[in-house]
């Protein structure tokens, strides 16, 4: 039985569901997203509710059961308030500018790299060194960032590269402290 899966999911006020032949519809004032839902579970739509059911005998029913609640919750979040990660950027040299639907990014690498911000998303600077992306879809957010991230992961030595907002990053004694010893 599960425990997310068994919670109803709030309609609030501004929000437009629509749900036949296992797909899902919902619009808000942020944006619209479209959900296929597994033939397993079947979802209830009564008194600005959702009520999801498993319908399926199989063993993996109670997971996609769990996993379409907690999407379509996710959903009705993102189109009512929207969804947003910060990034931060550290290291002597390393700049960002976002110049219309491109991020343009000095890594320190031999040239410089430009990233396409994909519709839906959002990206800003602020502080100077923070790169805010956010949208309505909580998962094409999620992606985008981990992808920016993965241009220059935080290395160990000297904690210079992408990080979240918050991140604590264990830092590697270097050659010289290790020799001392």
């Amino acid at each position: 039985m599960s425990r997310i899966g068994k919670k109803p999911i709030e309609i609030t006020e501004g929000i437009e569901v629509k749900y036949s032949d296992h797909r899902l519809e919902i619009k808000g004032p942020k944006g619209s997203l479209g959900l296929s839902v597994n033939p397993e579970v079947e979802l209830e739509i009564k008194e600005k509710k959702i009520v999801v059911k498993q319908v399926g005998k199989s063993k993996k029913a109670p997971a996609a059961w769990g996993l379409t609640r907690a999407l379509v919750a996710n959903m009705i979040l993102g189109v009512k308030n929207g969804y947003e990660k910060k990034l931060e950027l550290q290291g002597v040299g390393y700049r960002m500018a976002v110049a219309g639907k491109k991020i343009n990014l000095a890594l320190g690498f031999s040239h410089p790299v430009d990233v396409s911000i994909p519709d839906g998303l959002e990206a800003k600077i602020v502080e100077n060194n923070v790169l805010v992306i956010s949208g309505w879809d909580k998962q094409l957010v999620g992606q985008f960032t981990a992808n920016i991230r993965e241009l220059k992961p935080v290395e160990p030595y000297k904690g210079k590269g992408f990080r979240y907002v918050g991140e604590q990053v264990r830092r590697k004694a270097g050659k010289k402290a290790a020799a001392e010893k």
